[in-house]
Order: structure tokens, then sequence, then C-alpha cells
């Protein structure tokens, strides 16, 4: 089964917005497909498209063909995400208090 990644169109007319599924080559542009992996909306300015690129990753060395559209939208979040810092907030790990009706022995009635 020859496996690509590609954009599968939706929204109204004019106003279009796709997603990045990976499909069958042989099945419809809007038919049936593996696994959706983003989106890409064109009429956005700026930061208009967010996917995995993880997944993207995987399906590629797995041997799925990316459409040309796809390919350069993997190489922009690619940048994106490279250029994003790598620290995230470090989560305390103490234990939740107890409430505080509950440790002062109070009931109510």
């Amino acid at each position: 089964m020859a496996v690509s990644i590609r954009l599968r169109r939706e929204g109204a007319k004019n106003r279009p917005y796709y997603r990045v599924v990976v499909a069958d080559s042989r099945s419809p542009r809007d038919g049936k497909f593996i696994e959706i992996i983003g989106t890409y909306d064109p009429t956005q300015t700026g930061q208009n498209s967010s996917f995995n690129v993880e997944r993207a990753e995987y399906w590629i060395s797995k041997g799925a063909q990316p459409s040309d559209t796809v390919r350069s939208l993997i190489k922009k979040n690619k940048k994106l995400v490279a250029a994003k810092p790598a620290t995230e907030p470090a989560q305390e790990s103490s234990e939740p208090s107890e409430n505080a009706a509950s440790s002062s022995g109070e009931t109510s009635s």
C-alpha cells in the first residue's frame, strides 16, 4: 500500500481549511484516511498550520510520501519547534495538601 501525507479539503465555499492526513494514495482527496496529524488554514497570516511533527516523521520513516505543500509545512514547523525555548515550568513534586476543614477536625451538621 502506497501511503501519502497530503491535505484534505474542508471548510465552506471560498473559505478553504485543510487537515493534514495520512492516507492511501489510491483513496480520493476527501475520502478515507489513516490518521489526521494536523491542520492548515491558508486564509490566516503568520502561523497558519499546526500539526504533530513527530507523527509526520514517523510516517515518513515508514515510507509515506508527503505532498509538496505538506513537505514545506513540515519544514516550517520544524523551524518553529527548534526556535521555541526548551524550558518548561518545573512542577512541584510535593503532595497536595488536605482540605482545611477536614484537617482541623470540624464536621458540618
